[in-house]
């Protein structure tokens, strides 16, 4: 994978976007297994009801998992330096989620140059579910 270089971002660039196929039950009863996440308002319809939930929904770290991999279709995860989000909303079921990123500043600390990033996920009718930012050394 490249390193994105200093001389060929800049402020205000955006990331390519990482579009997602559609949340499905078995997306969400896969990730539980991988994560060992298995609250059963994620995959389990009457719990989610009972709790006054229409459905069972996505788990957050789903959606911060497939942040990591948008970040680091851009750069290597040896060059991220910090990432952090806040969970904005709730995602359903059938959600069409997108990652989303620009560069918003372009910094130096001790013998690197960063570049901070403002990261999101969003749904296909354009509501935040994560917001954050991340910090990637640049070469």
């Amino acid at each position: 994978m490249k390193i994105p270089h200093r001389d060929e971002v800049s402020v205000g660039q955006e990331l390519p976007p990482l579009k997602l196929p559609p949340i499905t039950r078995t997306t969400l009863a896969l990730f539980a297994g991988a994560s060992g996440d298995h609250n059963p308002v994620h995959i389990d319809i009457d719990f989610a009801r009972a709790a006054g939930m229409p459905d069972v929904f996505a788990h957050g770290m789903l959606s911060m998992a497939y942040l990591g991999r948008f970040l680091t279709q851009w750069a290597p995860q040896t060059h991220l330096r910090h990432f952090s989000v806040r969970f904005a909303a709730i995602t359903p079921v059938g959600a069409r989620l997108t990652c989303t990123g620009k560069i918003a500043e372009l910094t130096e600390h001790g013998n690197e140059t960063l570049a901070r990033l403002e990261i999101g996920v969003i749904d296909d009718k354009g509501e935040v579910k994560l917001a954050g930012e991340a910090l990637v050394a640049l070469a």
